[in-house]
Formats: structure tokens, sequence, C-alpha cells
């Protein structure tokens, strides 16, 4: 009897290894199909099933300076399923649009200023999402020293001032003694 069982014990490990077995084979397999697409969307040929392929394609659109395109490609892509994909690409958008801003600079407000809106919209919604993105988090952070938000500006008369206090706590590198 002792023998039956350690067959019997035997065999269920060898089904439980060839259905592990199996299982990698399929996923290994998919990994091949994502990176398949990836490198035929790198050089222009896109799969659109797969969001890996849609989001090397958005990538490789932005790495080639076609702002539109890239911004149009990662946005669709945040309205993916995939939540890695989604945020991703969310934070890949609010870099398109920061790059976009820097090219024209503060001399062309007409432009730059609406493209340091749209990326501290796309960081703010990413951090939404998921408050621990570090990266998203200093980014907004230098979106808002580059354009200020106007809910921290008073209006007095004529002129636009910021306020006195939230002004002295954003100087960089500024240190203020307690009486």
């Amino acid at each position: 009897m002792k023998r039956k069982h350690v067959h019997t014990a035997f065999a269920l490990t060898v089904a439980v290894l060839a259905a592990a077995s199996a299982h990698q084979t399929v996923k290994l397999r998919h990994a091949h199909r994502v990176n398949e697409a990836i490198a035929s969307a790198q050089s222009g040929d896109l799969n659109p099933s797969i969001p890996e392929a849609r989001f090397a394609h958005a990538a490789a659109l932005a790495n080639a300076g076609e702002y539109e395109a890239a911004a149009q490609a990662y946005k669709a892509l945040t309205q993916s399923e995939r939540g890695e994909i989604k945020h991703a690409a969310q934070f890949n958008l609010g870099n398109v649009h920061m790059r976009e801003a820097m090219k024209y600079g503060a001399a062309d407000s007409a432009r730059w200023l609406p493209m340091i809106e749209l990326a501290k919209q796309s960081y703010r919604t990413l951090l939404r999402e998921r408050p621990s993105e570090w990266d998203a988090r200093y980014n907004l952070e230098l979106a808002l020293r580059l354009a200020p938000e106007l809910e921290s500006m008073s209006w007095t008369g004529d002129d636009l001032r910021p306020d006195s206090e939230r002004t002295t706590s954003t100087i960089p590198q500024s240190r203020m003694e307690l009486p």
C-alpha cells in the first residue's frame, strides 16, 4: 500500500509541475508577442490591440518631437483598463506637455502657460489615483514654480499681487527665523 501512495504522490506532483510549466509557456509566448509588437511599434507598424505597443508608439512619437500625435496617443492610453499602462501614460502626457512648454519658453506665454497648465492637470490626475508617485510630485512642483496657481493670488485694486505669506514660504532656499 505504501508503494501505491508514493506513485500517486509522484503522479500528482508531475501533474502540478506540468500545469505550472504550461502556464509559464503561455506567459512566455505572450511576452514574446508583446515584445515583437513593441519593436514593430517603434518602427512604425502598430498593433493597436496590445497596450504596450501603443505605449511604445506614443513614446517613439514623443522622442521624435511630434507633440500633437504623442499627446493624442498618451490621452488614448489614459483610458486603458490596465493600471500600470494608464498611470505611465498619464505621467508621460504631463512630461510631453512640459517639454512642449519648455520648447516655447516663457517669452511666448500664449503657448507656454497652457502647456504648463495641461502638465499640472495631468500630474494631479495621476497623483489623485497614485499619491505615492514621487516623480509626478516633483514634476508638479516644478510646474507650480514655473506657473503658480492663480488661486494663491489676491486682488487688490488694479494689480494682482501674491499673498505675502505664500510668497515667503515658497522662496527657494530661504529661511526665516522665528522671533
